[in-house]
């Protein structure tokens, strides 16, 4: 008990407006991710010890940046254990997530996790997210599973174009709606960018969160928006 009120420490110190039925989400994470993944590994056993801050204020460090709108739709392509999914499923309980994943273990462990936790706002399948067709989704997010441009061809035929006014574009005071390819990736990505032809919004997630953790650790979005 006492490690997981330390662990959520570093989540409320930068998360605060939490409900009780969040607070209880997020107490209920480190006992079913340590029982779930002594059975099928789907965090490193050098990391579980830090799930907390390497992996769900990792997660929700995209709503540092994004607003997840109600009745909206996002997919988490790749989701493995259900990062960033099930974090931000916690987070935006009227924002629909459909977690993605090629291996049907790793989504065994999602389901389990997301049943625990009530979480009425997540589904599964055992899918690539190439395979996906005639399905369009708000954004998608992703946690470093695969190179940018793979990323993107992969998201680009699933998402919808989000409409924003010039105005909102250019001086909205709120956090930008979550649209487009929105990836949680380390380390230099010149070589990465530069290879995928794109030119992503970045943000460095140390600059908000200043963890150790969060050295070289960054969000990469491809908006897909139609500016009215």
């Amino acid at each position: 008990m006492e490690e997981t009120t330390r662990g959520l420490e570093i989540i409320t110190r930068y998360f605060s407006d939490f409900t009780s039925e969040q607070i209880r989400q997020m107490k209920a994470l480190e006992a079913l991710y340590q029982e779930w993944n002594a059975q099928i590994n789907v965090i490193s056993r050098k990391d579980i010890g830090g799930l907390y801050e390497k992996h769900v204020l990792h997660s929700l460090s995209i709503a540092a940046v994004f607003q997840f709108v109600p009745g909206t739709d996002v997919i988490d392509i790749g989701t493995g254990g259900g990062f960033p999914g099930i974090p931000l499923a916690i987070l935006f309980p009227e924002t629909r997530f459909q977690l993605v994943d090629s291996i049907a273990k790793k989504l065994k462990v999602v389901d389990a996790i997301a049943e625990a936790l009530d979480l009425k706002n997540v589904i599964t399948e055992h899918i690539r997210a190439e395979e996906i067709r005639d399905r369009k989704f708000d954004a998608a997010v992703s946690r470093a599973v695969a190179p940018l441009k793979d990323l993107w061809f992969w998201a680009r035929p699933l998402l919808r174009p989000q409409n924003i006014s010039k105005d909102q574009d250019s001086a909205s005071e709120e956090l930008p709606k979550a649209s487009g390819l929105i990836c949680l990736k380390g380390g230099d990505l010149a070589a990465e960018i530069s290879e995928s032809g794109l030119k992503p919004k970045a943000f460095d997630i140390h600059e908000m969160f200043p963890e150790s953790s969060f050295q070289e650790k960054y969000i990469l979005q491809i908006p897909y928006q139609r500016i009215l």
